[in-house]
């Protein structure tokens, strides 16, 4: 979790919180100990045990379930204040108006929703940055073949991948659609995070693209409440 999403979030004490695809849980544990009494949620089987165990280790109070973002109304009943979700999430779901749906479910009304995510722009390149591959807007299925993981990238597996791009106005209007009133949308021209091939570090300690530092978004935040 970092300073962008807290002060975004301010004081979570004592509020519900949803992190929806919270792979092992890292973050989810980071805002129950800011306070929050948390839920979170992945299809990954293994990556739920692992949350389990990383709660229990630490003796931090968190539900772990696992479940596909969008099967989860049959696999969870109730509201919360704040449902989060952040980095690297929506580039694998297809359909963003069942994504948001989901997400205006489990929101009480008033609830704050919060993504954090790396900027549409950032998926246009191929792998190197180094010419634009791929569409801003979602008009087709991206297939990749991969080798490794962006967990462990040197780990000797190869697959298929699909993803799809979505732009900003697909983002925002299918939360919209879906009853939530967007409070703001900041982007930011770098990342926390070196994921990304052909970085470099700034003395602020956040990542750029080389060659195109501070040209192009890589991240976004948008805030919304269910009206």
């Amino acid at each position: 979790m970092n300073k962008a999403e807290l002060d975004a979030l301010q004081n979570v004490t004592g509020k519900t919180l949803l992190h929806l695809q919270c792979h092992f849980g890292l973050d989810t544990l980071s805002w129950a100990r800011e306070g929050a009494i948390v839920t979170g949620i992945d299809l990954s089987d293994q990556a739920i045990s692992t949350a389990r165990e990383l709660a229990a280790e630490t003796n931090i109070a968190a539900d772990f379930i696992c479940s596909n973002v969008y099967d989860l109304p049959d696999n969870l009943h109730k509201q919360f204040d704040i449902v989060f979700t952040s980095y690297g999430v929506i580039g694998w779901l297809p359909d963003l108006d069942k994504w948001a749906a989901v997400i205006s479910q489990f929101l009480q009304p008033g609830g704050t929703f919060f993504l954090a995510e790396f900027h549409p722009v950032v998926w246009m390149f191929d792998d190197d940055f180094t010419y634009i591959k791929y569409p801003y807007n979602n008009s087709e299925t991206i297939i990749e073949e991969k080798k490794g993981t962006y967990a462990a990238r040197d780990a000797a597996i190869t697959y298929k991948e699909y993803s799809w791009n979505h732009s900003l106005s697909e983002v925002i209007n299918a939360l919209i659609k879906n009853g939530l009133q967007i409070k703001y949308l900041d982007e930011f021209s770098y990342s926390y995070y070196n994921c990304f091939n052909n970085t470099i570090q700034a003395e602020d300690g956040n990542w750029r693209i080389k060659g195109l530092e501070d040209k192009i978004p890589m991240m976004y935040t948008i805030q919304a409440t269910k009206v």
